[in-house]
């Protein structure tokens, strides 16, 4: 079996980082299971939001929301985001919609995620 990776890019690797030890290990020990379902299923019981061919998918960990998606490797994490951060930006933008919805709908979220892969190329 190909070895399974959770790969941060530059800007999730730090939001990690600048949160507290214990929140870190919290948030990485969530991951445990990941690799076998991403492998193994359709990731259904995750949130999906898709924009010009893109799919990402929406890992909620208590007060936390991990955007990611597949890779031949296994997974790139994009963004690390507090839920009320989500939640201040739904209010911002006025979407009366549920959160994915909200989000895959709305050119400012993706200019967000946009914003950290071109920050990772730009860095290799």
């Amino acid at each position: 079996m190909q070895p399974f990776q959770i790969i941060f890019n530059p800007v999730s690797a730090a939001e990690l980082s600048r949160m507290p030890k214990e929140l870190q290990l919290e948030i990485l020990g969530e991951f445990r299971g990941l690799p076998q379902e991403v492998v193994s299923t359709d990731l259904e019981r995750f949130g999906k939001l898709r924009r010009g061919g893109k799919t990402l998918h929406r890992f909620r960990l208590g007060d936390y929301r991990v955007y990611f998606e597949r890779h031949e490797l296994g997974v790139v994490v994009h963004r690390i985001l507090s839920r009320n951060s989500l939640r201040d930006f739904q209010f911002r933008s006025n979407l009366p919609l549920g959160e994915d919805e909200a989000l895959q709908d709305n050119p400012k979220f993706w200019e967000l995620i946009e914003a950290a892969t071109q920050s990772g190329r730009r860095e290799s």
